[in-house]
């Protein structure tokens, strides 16, 4: 049903899929915001904006996106507006990259932990932000510079995640590039993309085939299914549950 109702976004989805099991993580990356920035311009996701437009985030709203705490050699790194389910803006992502960059660039950090505060890890984009890039060819650039999924790529063997609540679109997409990943018993995980007329881009399409499958990647992004977490153990989309 949901790839009948959004036929562009699911073509695009396989086909990329298709393509992207011949790629590596950085050429990954660039092809799924390639796919990502023109789906942006169709009319699945205009109409999708048509009727989810959100009000924009206002400066009273607006707190530290990220908290970066060290101790001795980990980095513990908390996305921090649980009143918005943490959800990942261009702040929150900016502030991510730059964390990691400096995290990557010293030799003396020796691990790095990411979380979530409040009911929820990441409940995904920031829907307000949604439809607000001035054009699809800007945005991609911006993607492509700006890109966590490559910093946590670069810093994979010494990332753990910890994960809980809602694991919606991006909470999943950037958990998934640790190289451990520990999910709350409460922990339920979705990539709602493609009925909104895109893929899911936030690195997505290249960290979670690589733990479950391409086949298992589709079914879960085409068919809307919601994971938990003794499930998503199953599927080796994580690797412990509880604590």
């Amino acid at each position: 049903a949901r790839a009948a109702a959004n036929p562009i976004a699911s073509i695009a989805l396989v086909q990329l899929m298709r393509a992207s099991q011949r790629l590596g993580v950085v050429e990954g990356l660039w092809a799924e915001s390639a796919t990502y920035s023109m789906l942006q311009a169709g009319p699945e996701f205009g109409a999708w904006i048509a009727r989810e437009r959100r009000p924009p985030t206002t400066a009273a709203e607006r707190g530290a996106p990220l908290r970066v705490v060290r101790h001795d050699g980990e980095i513990d790194l908390t996305f921090c507006r649980p009143e918005v389910r943490n959800a990942f803006g261009f702040e929150v992502r900016d502030a991510l990259v730059e964390a990691l960059q400096l995290a990557a660039a010293d030799g003396g950090v020796t691990s790095v932990v990411l979380r979530g505060e409040g009911r929820s890890f990441c409940s995904g984009g920031d829907l307000r932000e949604f439809g607000t890039t001035p054009d699809p060819a800007t945005a991609h650039l911006v993607r492509s510079v700006r890109s966590a999924g490559y910093w946590l790529s670069i810093l994979r063997p010494r990332l753990r995640a910890e994960i809980h609540g809602a694991c919606v679109g991006s909470g999943i997409e950037l958990a998934a590039f640790a190289s451990h990943v520990r999910a709350a018993a409460d922990t339920t995980i979705e990539l709602p993309e493609v009925s909104m007329g895109l893929v899911p881009g936030a690195g997505g399409t290249v960290s979670i085939p690589r733990r479950i499958g391409r086949h298992r990647f589709v079914l879960l992004a085409l068919s809307g299914t919601s994971l938990d977490a003794t499930t998503a153990l199953e599927w080796g989309l994580v690797d412990a549950v509880g604590g």
